[in-house]
């Protein structure tokens, strides 16, 4: 197992957003990692983009997992998995946000907000997918803030939306947009899917999340039906030291699952 921090924060556009430096370091503490990775950031994204890029590229076997910082850290990973498996990649987006704005339909501008549009081929120049996911591959999780923009393009795409997950509507998404036979997953994890009553070391919460035990839930449920491709946790804004007593176990637990049905 590999975990690659990468502490990038300026693709965020949470007023906090300095604290995701703080809390890739913590994450990456809390993965119990055979090999660790730093990515040293830069204050331009497609710079730090090229970095992970080249840090994803040697990781040579076992379960990859990608730490920040914001959201935007998932684009290479993702794309890596999708040159490795192909049309047998799905990916699960966990978030309160859909993150599938353009430059042009941004209310923010801030990248994090439009890494998962960029993964599908439209974003800013230098931090697209080389080659595009297929929109109707794409299962978003515990959505429940989409900008109209993005709402129109969840509709129009294709884009599969369990605003509020259970196993069985999970598990039945993803086999539907997987590829017949043998789909595989990336589980991408925004914190801020979390209830913030519950978890609010993040930047930019909103109301009505999952409970800790569901995510993990959900998480085992589709590790135990389908292989991990790669795992993402991001957005993790250290404020409160409740939160990291939840969240270390948390985190202990997601990696452990999807380490134990890690893709061929």
């Amino acid at each position: 197992m590999t975990v690659v921090e990468v502490p990038q924060w300026r693709g965020s556009g949470a007023p906090t957003a300095e604290r995701l430096r703080e809390g890739a370091r913590l994450l990456a503490t809390m993965v119990p990692a055979d090999e660790r990775v730093l990515v040293e950031v830069e204050d331009d994204l497609v710079s730090t983009a090229s970095r992970v890029r080249e840090a994803v590229s040697k990781v040579d076997g076992g379960l990859l997992v990608a730490v920040g910082g914001d959201c935007g850290i998932d684009l290479e990973p993702v794309a890596a998995a999708l040159r490795r498996y192909g049309d047998r990649l799905v990916v699960i987006w966990f978030d309160a946000h859909g993150d599938l704005n353009t430059p042009e339909s941004s209310p923010s501008g801030a990248y994090h907000g439009m890494v998962l549009r960029a993964l599908t081929g439209e974003g800013p120049a230098g931090l697209v997918a080389e080659r595009p996911v297929d929109p109707g591959r794409v299962v978003l999780a515990g959505v429940r803030d989409l900008d109209p923009a993005e709402a129109a393009f969840v509709t129009a795409a294709g884009v599969r939306h369990v605003r509020a997950p259970d196993p069985v509507t999970l598990t039945d998404a993803i086999a539907a947009a997987g590829s017949p036979g043998d789909p595989v997953v990336y589980v991408h994890i925004d914190l801020d899917v979390l209830d913030p009553e519950i978890f609010a070391s993040v930047g930019s919460p909103a109301a009505d999340g999952l409970r800790p035990d569901q995510l993990l839930a959900l998480v085992t449920t589709v590790a135990e039906r389908f292989q991990v491709a790669g795992l993402g946790i991001t957005e993790y804004e250290p404020s409160r030291p409740e939160d990291q007593d939840l969240l270390a176990p948390l985190v202990e637990a997601l990696v452990e699952v999807c380490a134990r049905h890690v893709a061929k």
